[in-house]
């Protein structure tokens, strides 16, 4: 098991100085932000992509994982969002694979398509995407669910061609919430690189206890994410320590499983305080013997 800590907290930070912080604090990967403002596949060229190579053989890191779950570059307003979903949704969820417009759909295709290039230009393992999106007010989750296969398909024909996985993570309040949701999904998916982005926090916001369901999902399970969550269950990605999980029953059991990949820590909401806090997130990891 290794440990690494993903550059969405270090929006403020360009992707090269990210990656010196975090292998000077220790970490053994970085997951890279396919979004603005670090690696958006959209405006990035093949002397970006070796620039970030190249620091990442300096500094003796690799990459974890690339996130393609957040989509910043292609923001809607709060209005437009509110209107459609009848409450208001996190910007970076759009546009997802289950708009209302088909057009919107096609782009968060396309999107991931992209990105799936990029992180093989990378020789990155895999991908994390959303789970299907918010649900628009007028869309029913079944006709959600269809459209977020169909999406799948499409992009599953990229990851086979570039053998870089695509790893779908279940969150709070979108299409695809808990385990059994994402199993459900997997019986409709009949492609070897589509997988589970498996966030600890994530399934703990829905009431499941994340360590019994590391086994249960482990055949699908290519990364980890992980951070904590308050005791009130609130989806909020909280310094590791600082929650009501309990983190060393968790890492316990992936340990258990002999998985030998990345556990990524994600503190996207700690941009204020980036460096201080992937420092911090690993000196728990240190002081609790798991590196």
């Amino acid at each position: 098991m290794q440990f690494g800590f993903s550059s969405n907290a270090f929006r403020e930070y360009t992707l090269t100085d990210t990656i010196e912080i975090l292998a000077n604090i220790g970490y053994d990967g970085v997951e890279i932000l396919l979004d603005e403002p670090h690696l958006y596949p959209t405006e990035s060229n093949e002397q970006e992509i070796e620039r970030v190579q190249r620091s990442l053989d300096e500094h003796g890191l690799v990459v974890s994982n690339c996130n393609a779950f957040m989509l910043s570059a292609a923001e809607r307003s709060q209005e437009s969002r509110k209107a459609e979903y009848g409450r208001e949704t996190e910007a970076f969820h759009h546009p997802s694979f289950v708009e209302l417009d088909a057009d919107d759909r096609q782009k968060r295709v396309e999107h991931t398509k992209t990105a799936l290039r990029t992180a093989a230009a990378l020789d990155a393992p895999h991908i994390s995407i959303p789970p299907g999106g918010p649900v628009p007010a007028r869309k029913s989750d079944e006709q959600a669910m269809d459209e977020f296969v169909n999406g799948l398909q499409s992009v599953a024909k990229t990851a086979e061609a570039v053998g870089v996985d695509i790893l779908i993570e279940p969150e709070p309040d979108l299409l695809i919430e808990t385990s059994e949701e994402f199993l459900e999904l997997m019986d409709r998916v009949d492609s070897p690189r589509v997988g589970c982005n498996f966030d600890a926090g994530h399934f703990f916001s829905v009431n499941e206890n994340p360590a019994a369901l590391v086994e249960k999902l482990s055949e699908f399970t290519h990364h980890y994410h992980l951070e904590d969550i308050p005791a009130d269950r609130t989806h909020k990605h909280t310094q590791l320590g600082e929650g009501a999980m309990n983190i060393d029953e968790f890492l316990s059991a992936v340990e258990e499983t002999d998985y030998e990949g990345f556990v990524t820590v994600e503190l996207y909401p700690y941009q204020e305080t980036a460096a201080e806090s992937a420092h911090d997130a690993m000196q728990y990891l240190q002081e609790h013997g798991w590196t």
